[in-house]
């Protein structure tokens, strides 16, 4: 009796295990630590920013704790002077893409994050809603102006200075002065190594066009390809070492930051889908543009993918870094399976080296 009740349970263990994600990693790359953007809509920046540093410790630089509030502040001055120059016929928020992070890299350098947190003394909580709604009303106020001043830039960095704190003009590091240019140069951070893909049929295969997201406020070209071409650059760049910044859309059902899942299931209902792997949608080309052009896939968000794995059944996953804190049994990671990925990217940007010589625009 004892004999058979010792197999019950232990029958019991065995169907429990085959219940759970077990995820087995092929591909992990250095990055840097889970940071939290808290209540900011500045993922593209906190993104960003880990693919650089994942960059530089790549490049022998070492592990670099870059200032993503130090971009976020250039971007807002940034989409301040596109939404005057349009008279207020632009986006303002606090949304951007991986681009734009880049770009401004090079017009205006970085800062360690020990240097410009962008939290006033005695914060410790990023929330931008209050100050995005300051800026907005003052923007609009000047927009309606019939002569600019050109004090009115000044008025704005007067608001973000409020919630946000100077900026420095230089600083030290290890004993040298810097200022963020000088620190960009000193750290080699070449922006036209940074190249940006998507996929869509509404415009050639093979040629640049400009993604019609809201966040792209900056007219930013994205190189066109087929999906199976994007996931092999993706791939590529993982094996060469290289990690990549993700956009897409995260208000699917099947993910769930929670969880540390995100999956595309043919049965999105079911009521075991965080806690058994099963059947996935098989996407072609044509879903993900109908999705895209139906709204169902939308510019959401954008993470860190650093990596790829597996679960108990094969089924292949990307290792997403993100960045809502240390949350998930993954501790603020998700896997992403490949399905998702193929219906769900909106876009991706990559060092230029880890792209196939024969994807190479």
């Amino acid at each position: 009796m004892k004999v058979f009740y010792s197999i019950l349970i232990s029958l019991f263990f065995w169907h429990a295990g085959l219940a759970q994600y077990t995820f087995t990693d092929d591909i992990r790359l250095d990055c840097s630590s889970i940071k939290n953007q808290q209540r900011t809509g500045t993922c593209w920046s906190f993104a960003t920013v880990s693919l650089i540093e994942s960059e530089l410790q790549r490049l022998g630089k070492g592990n670099i704790d870059l200032s993503e509030m130090h971009i976020v502040r250039n971007i807002y001055a940034d989409k301040a002077m596109n939404y005057i120059m349009r008279q207020g016929k632009a986006n303002f928020s606090q949304g951007s893409l991986s681009h734009d992070l880049i770009r401004m890299i090079d017009k205006v350098g970085v800062v360690p994050q020990s240097v410009y947190s962008g939290l006033r003394e005695g914060e410790s909580v990023y929330n931008h809603s209050e100050m995005e709604s300051g800026m907005k009303g003052y923007l609009d106020g000047i927009s309606k102006s019939k002569q600019l001043s050109p004090k009115w830039l000044d008025g704005l960095s007067a608001i973000m200075d409020v919630y946000m704190g100077s900026c420095p003009a230089t600083f030290d590091v290890d004993g040298v002065t810097y200022t963020p240019q000088s620190y960009a140069e000193y750290l080699e951070i070449n922006p036209d190594a940074y190249k940006s893909y998507t996929s869509f049929t509404h415009h050639p295969f093979g040629e640049e066009f400009i993604l019609e997201i809201p966040d792209n406020y900056s007219n930013g070209a994205f190189i066109n390809i087929p999906i199976e071409d994007l996931k092999s650059i993706v791939d590529n760049a993982l094996k060469q070492g290289m990690t990549v910044a993700w956009d897409g859309d995260v208000s699917e059902k099947g993910f769930s930051a929670k969880e540390g899942i995100a999956i595309l299931p043919t049965e999105p209902d079911r009521e075991d889908l965080y806690s058994k792997p099963g059947k996935e949608m098989k996407v072609t080309q044509a879903d993900r543009q109908a999705a895209f052009m139906s709204y169902s896939t939308t510019d959401d968000h954008l993470m860190h993918l650093i990596g790829t794995a597996k679960d108990q059944k094969g089924t292949k996953y990307y290792i997403i870094k993100n960045s809502w804190g240390p949350i998930s049994p993954y501790k603020g990671y998700i896997y992403m399976s490949e399905s998702y990925f193929m219906m769900k990217t909106v876009a991706i940007m990559v060092h230029q080296d880890g792209v196939p010589q024969n994807l190479m625009n």
